[in-house]
């Protein structure tokens, strides 16, 4: 092998370790837990020895990898400046299938956690000339964040948080210091009617930048009343997919993972993150219902069926990524990014 060869092959071994080493989880001690409201609990998270926390952006999230071995995807809270802590709010959800479950009643100070660096499904354009953030219950974490960043900043920004119940709303002494332009609604003190979302945007100028996260009929009624507004510029969040979402191939297809030349058979009746994992292909994941993007992978050929509920039209028109919880193909062969 001649210099050149020695040296391209170096190069090709570093750009791998680098590669793997930052999609590597970290590690991270449990510093405090702390009650923030009726269900919700806020987690900090400091570097454990060894381990340091990489910048994150606003309305970013991570991966806890639990000692149950479920892996579940949580909003930062805190400012995207503090990287010698994460801060997480986590609801105790009642149909929790093990994640929130064990956080609120497993989880103790001193331990120490394998977590997934951050990804911003969910990212603030800062340069907005004027944003409104609407949240509702648990929906509040991203846009803490979100509203701490914009503070700072000194931006046009109004913040409105919607809750059953006071009871229920979490991180309201934060939202209080932080001052500016914050509306509470609690719907036990309108008697249960919900937030006046289409009085609101219509109010909003065209070009502002309009988030939302909350339960799915709250998004619903968002989108439908940015669409009557004329807003463009709209920014969603789910923390359950819309409608039932099913990962398994209604015909079969093949595979075809470009840095390794393998090919595997999806069969009819199988999901495609499934037959992966069963290979002994390492990929990250985490939800499996196309909500937090741990899964998403470089497409290089091949008709996408996309079902999650995470990239827009236009990035699923485009087909070079793909949420390989829950999409398939559509038949023939799929060429991914994957050894």
């Amino acid at each position: 092998m001649d210099q050149s060869s020695v040296c391209e092959a170096v190069r090709s071994v570093n750009d791998a370790r680098t590669a793997k080493d930052a999609s590597a989880p970290l590690l991270a001690r449990v510093r405090t837990l702390r009650h923030e409201a009726d269900r919700v609990m806020s987690v900090e998270l400091v570097p454990a020895p060894g381990s340091v926390f990489p910048a994150f952006t606003p309305g970013a999230h991570i991966d806890l990898h639990l000692p149950n071995g479920l892996i579940r995807s949580y909003s930062l809270v805190n400012s995207p400046g503090e990287t010698d802590r994460y801060v997480l709010g986590i609801l105790s959800d009642e149909r929790s299938r093990g994640g929130s479950k064990y956080v609120h009643e497993q989880l103790r100070c001193g331990a120490v956690l394998p977590i997934g660096r951050p990804r911003n499904h969910f990212a603030l354009d800062e340069a907005a000339a004027s944003t409104v953030l609407i949240a509702g219950g648990i929906g509040v974490t991203p846009m803490l964040c979100m509203y701490r960043e914009l503070r700072r900043q000194d931006r046009a920004v109004s913040f409105v948080y919607c809750a059953r119940s006071r009871a229920q709303a979490a991180f309201l002494a934060e939202l209080h210091a932080l001052g500016g332009d914050v509306r509470l609604y609690f719907d036990d003190e309108h008697d249960g009617r919900p937030f006046d979302l289409a009085a609101l945007l219509a109010q909003q100028s065209p070009g502002v930048h309009a988030y939302c996260c909350g339960p799915n009929g709250m998004l619903k009624a968002f989108e439908t009343a940015c669409a009557v507004a004329g807003i463009e510029n709209v920014h969603i969040e789910r923390f359950a997919a819309s409608s039932p979402v099913s990962a398994i191939a209604a015909t079969g297809y093949t595979v075809e993972l470009a840095r390794s030349g393998r090919t595997l058979d999806v069969p009819a009746g199988k999901a495609l993150l499934d037959v992966l994992l069963e290979a002994g292909v390492e990929v990250d994941h985490s939800c499996r219902e196309g909500l937090c993007g741990a899964c998403e992978t470089r497409v290089l050929g091949g008709c996408i069926e996309h079902r999650d509920s995470v990239l827009t039209q236009s990035e699923k028109a485009a087909g070079k990524v793909m949420m390989i919880c829950v999409s398939t193909a559509k038949s023939g062969t799929l060429v991914l990014d994957l050894a």
